[in-house]
């Protein structure tokens, strides 16, 4: 009797331990006590993860472990999971937090550091956060037994951005035609919410006002006719300058259904040199490309080049099917030596072409923070590369990683010259949203050579900018060749433009009105009384040489801000909210107050969160 109790009691402790030692998913969300903050890191021992930015995460965790909470500026929080499954965290910012924080430098080629010595503990250390770096100052000693998982500021100094002039007013009787290619990248966006999340100020040239838009998706019409895209306007009032009007430009394109998406040939060219050995960088990177291998079909081809000191095949293109083949090729990579880009992205293209499908999805998806530094390195180089491997029919996607000698100036010019488009990762949630979410409108092409010109009416129009687009503009004459290189438009994607209108009987601080030209002839008020402007589009299909043309007209008819759609709203708020980032001398009112309340008003239909993370964007930085 006594040896069936003890046998009864051992298996009583020994399924106590069993239900001790099991890990399960622990949920919840983290706040400031009023927002929810993103990117907070949990670490519970090699484990880690991040808050998306409504704050929320979710980690593998025993009863026994305990979870820790780290942000940047905020006390670190220490909570024992014990029976809970849902732990809700609020941190409390650091009475002393700017005392606290180190001033970090990264060098272009070598990481050095103003005034610091450091051991580097990136590529061993246990801890999640991509700021998982040890400091020591002569002027501030830092607490050894402190937490080693708070963040640092990094100083961007040596962060690369192509200084950009913002458009100017013009009258439509001196330069009648405005003309750009589309843009449907949106780098820029992310890389601001990065500044922001971290506490600090934005860079101005970090700001493309149009790749903020471009972000958002718009509830647009679906296209009915022959043409890839479906166009929309709005017309209405302009918020920042009040007697001015504001003209909103959508187009919508074509999805094409998950069955009938031609097959993929992938080349990923992944940088694997020194400067990408942080927990933000290269493993970042693998983590983003595991979810786009995820989405891949049996008929998808994959290949992987990565590039150091030299170019090399680390994967000979593989069937999608084989996903645990790319998958381990992927975990070997790691990280050190100089950055050959060129080499790289000659072998990229050269696997694709040996490879391509025709009438498919041939493209080469480049991860880097952009350091290149060996071979080709001037932006000059660069662009001529690309531009000559264009010709091959291969797209490009840049996805630009990292933080303090990041160089979204090559990314850019890149994607830019490459038929290609341009995403900037932060966290594993933007790697989602662009690779998985989003992955037909990235990766799959409807259109190229996107061009848009439209010729303002000079009897209505006084004066008008186009907002955003800086390096996007092109010459008039553009238009209509053919070997001018613009936009690519994804299945489903939105691009959407904006105009500020001076009217005729609007007197404009920030425009000087021409003289009236002798040689001009003007046409009469009453023949073209009811048009603000005539708006055309160039594309050509994506295998195709020649361009197709469609034209619209866009009628004087103006709808009280109150009134417009929640995408105007929507649409309006990120320009002026990139505006006021990038300290534009073109706008009267200034208001963070004013930008918020308009983005309150776009926040409807918002299943995926966005409108409510620009809200809190605009909250942190007003």
């Amino acid at each position: 009797m006594k040896s069936s109790k003890l046998i009864s009691l051992a298996i009583a402790m020994l399924f106590f331990k069993v239900v001790i030692a099991q890990e399960r998913i622990i949920t919840g969300i983290v706040t400031d006590g009023k927002y929810p903050l993103s990117g907070v890191f949990i670490k519970n021992g090699n484990n880690g993860t991040q808050t998306d930015f409504d704050g929320k995460y979710a980690i593998k965790a025993k009863e026994n472990d305990i979870l820790i909470f780290s942000y940047i500026g905020y006390e670190t929080a220490k909570i024992e999971v014990k029976k809970q499954n849902v732990i809700n965290v609020t941190l409390s910012l650091k009475q002393n937090a700017l005392e606290e924080v180190v001033i970090v430098r990264y060098g272009s080629q070598n990481k050095n550091i103003d005034k610091l010595s450091y051991s580097k503990s990136v590529a061993t250390s246990n801890s999640w956060s991509s700021n998982s770096l040890k400091y020591e100052t002569d002027k501030r000693a830092i607490d050894k037994n402190r937490d080693k998982s708070i963040g640092y500021i990094v100083n961007t100094n040596d962060e690369d951005y192509a200084a950009l002039i913002e458009n100017s007013f013009e009258s439509p009787k001196v330069a009648p035609l405005s003309t750009f290619s589309i843009d449907v990248d949106n780098a820029s966006y992310t890389n601001i919410r990065r500044f922001i999340n971290y506490g600090q100020k934005v860079p101005k040239d970090a700001v493309r006002v149009e790749e903020m838009v471009n972000f958002f998706t718009y509830n647009y019409p679906k296209p009915t006719g022959k043409h890839p895209f479906a166009i929309y306007t709005e017309y209405s009032d302009c918020p920042w300058n009040s007697e001015n009007k504001l003209l909103k430009i959508g187009l919508q394109g074509k999805e094409i259904l998950s069955n009938n998406l031609p097959a993929s040939n992938l080349v990923f060219l992944i940088d694997v040199s020194g400067s990408m050995n942080e927990k933000n960088k290269l493993p970042l990177v693998k983590q983003s490309i595991k979810a786009l291998v995820s989405q891949l079909r049996e008929d998808d081809k994959v290949a992987i080049v990565v590039y150091a000191g030299a170019a090399g095949l680390v994967l000979p293109t593989t069937s999608g099917k084989n996903k645990s083949t790319i998958i381990d090729a992927l975990e070997k990579l790691s990280a050190g030596g100089s950055t050959a880009g060129g080499a790289g992205i000659e072998l990229a293209y050269k696997t694709a072409e040996e490879n391509f499908i025709k009438g498919g999805n041939n493209r080469v998806i480049l991860a880097t923070d952009g350091d290149f530094n060996v071979g080709s390195s001037s932006d000059n180089d660069m662009q001529k590369l690309i531009e000559e491997k264009r010709k091959s029919g291969v797209f490009l996607t840049c996805l630009g990683y990292g933080m303090g000698n990041y160089k979204d100036s090559k990314l850019e010019t890149l994607a830019n010259k490459g038929n290609g488009n341009y995403a900037y990762i932060d966290t594993m949630q933007e790697a989602n949203r662009f690779l998985v979410k989003e992955f037909k409108g990235s990766m799959f092409a409807i259109a190229k050579d996107v061009k848009i010109q439209i010729e303002f009416n000079p009897n209505l129009v006084k004066a008008y900018r186009l907002i955003g687009y800086e390096n996007r503009k092109l010459r008039a004459e553009d238009f209509k060749d053919d070997t001018i290189d613009a936009g690519e438009l994804g299945s489903g994607h939105t691009v959407t433009a904006l105009y500020e209108i001076t009217p005729i009987e609007v007197k404009n601080k920030f425009f000087i009105e021409p003289n009236d030209l002798k040689y001009t002839q003007e046409n009469t008020k009453n023949n073209f009384s009811d048009e603000l402007a005539s708006i055309k589009f160039r594309y050509k299909q994506p295998d195709g040489n020649h361009s197709l043309e469609l034209s619209e007209i866009i009628n004087n008819k103006v709808i009280a801000l109150e009134k417009t759609s929640a995408d105007f709203k929507l649409a309006t708020a990120v320009a002026w909210f990139g505006l006021k980032l990038r300290e534009s001398k073109l706008i009267s009112n200034t208001n963070i107050t004013d930008i918020l309340t308009l983005a309150k008003q776009a926040q409807t239909n918002d299943t995926e969160g966005y409108k409510g993370e620009l809200v809190r964007l605009i909250e942190a930085v007003k």
